[in-house]
């Protein structure tokens, strides 16, 4: 529709322009004759007829050449602009539409991207609480059973350590009492009274 117009609007302007040029050409003759016979040339009706013919012949000609030269060559460049502008616009939206894709895919790319790393983190973090809690139970178990050992072994220290004192505090009182008096105290005995005196001690 649009290029309709326009070829409607160039066509018109050639006639213009044509009738311009025709109505000059006609004026000029006129005044040529109308210096010949010593007149007014608009006042000579005798030329009239003559005159208004050759402005129809002029008028079909120049329709005719229009119509059938100037008038499809304009129509064909309105056309292959107009097609090659909606060419363009197309090519254009395809772009932009093309573009909303790509970046509608990457967002969601990178949102899925984000809680794929989200889910990875927690799980990661879940597996370190884990094993951390595995090793510190194990860690507690080997200090629980070395503490134990190590109890043992204090305890076992203590009672040798005590069963020496009390040998040695036996032989000792067995001196004393064999240096200090006539009397001969077995070591039996002596060991029992030291083991005796030791638990009212403790």
């Amino acid at each position: 529709m649009f290029q309709t117009d326009q070829s409607m609007n160039m066509v018109k302007r050639i006639w213009i322009y044509s009738g311009i040029i025709s109505l000059s050409l006609i004026t000029k003759g006129a005044l040529a004759a109308g210096d010949s016979s010593g007149g007014l040339p608009q006042l000579d009706i005798t030329t009239w007829p003559s005159q208004l013919f050759w402005l129809v012949v002029t008028f079909v000609i120049g329709y005719i050449l229009i119509s059938s030269l100037v008038a499809p060559s304009i129509s064909s460049v309105l056309e292959n602009r107009s097609t090659k502008i909606s060419d363009d616009l197309e090519t254009a939206k395809k772009a932009q539409d093309n573009a909303k894709e790509v970046y509608t895919s990457y967002e969601e790319s990178l949102s899925e991207a984000r809680s794929q790393a989200a889910i990875a983190a927690a799980k990661a973090l879940e597996e370190a609480k884990t094993e951390t809690a595995s090793r510190d139970a194990a860690i507690n178990k080997k200090l629980a059973a070395s503490a134990k050992k190590a109890e043992a072994r204090l305890s076992e220290m203590r009672d040798e350590a005590l069963s020496s004192l009390e040998d040695l505090a036996t032989e000792t009182s067995q001196k004393i009492i064999a240096e200090l008096t006539p009397v001969k105290v077995t070591k039996a005995v002596v060991k029992k009274h030291v083991a005796a005196h030791a638990k009212l001690q403790s």
